[in-house]
């Protein structure tokens, strides 16, 4: 299974050719979403039918709940890494998510958590 970041999923509503081929190769069994990508994709709805639509597509992926070993990860992250590379608080607790569930973890933005050690990166 491969944990999805918000980017990904923003270029493939963005229609993002590329994107999609990836996410269809992966196949849609083996994504999974973060609750924080989740709740960033809410967050960045234009309007209730485009929120639905988000919803109705997220349902179709593996949901990771933010979990004690999760927040207890997502701590220690931010310890490690919030003062020397600047690690923001919703890439904190989806590396954490990632880590905890042993995923790894598709994101467009390597620079955010190429740092962390032991969290592995899905390579295109």
């Amino acid at each position: 299974m491969i944990l999805c970041d918000t980017n990904v999923l923003i270029e493939f509503y963005k229609g993002n050719p590329a994107i999609i081929q990836e996410l269809r190769q992966i196949g849609i069994a083996q994504l999974a979403i973060s609750v924080i990508a989740q709740a960033e994709l809410y967050y960045g709805a234009l309007n209730k039918a485009e929120l639905l639509r988000i919803q109705k597509h997220l349902n179709l992926l593996h949901n990771l709940p933010i979990d004690r070993q999760v927040s207890s990860q997502f701590i220690q992250l931010m310890a490690q890494y919030s003062l020397s590379h600047k690690l923001a608080i919703p890439d904190a607790l989806i590396a954490a998510t990632a880590l905890v569930n042993d995923l790894e973890l598709y994101t467009l933005n390597t620079k955010d958590f190429r740092f962390i050690e032991s969290l592995r990166l899905y390579h295109l």
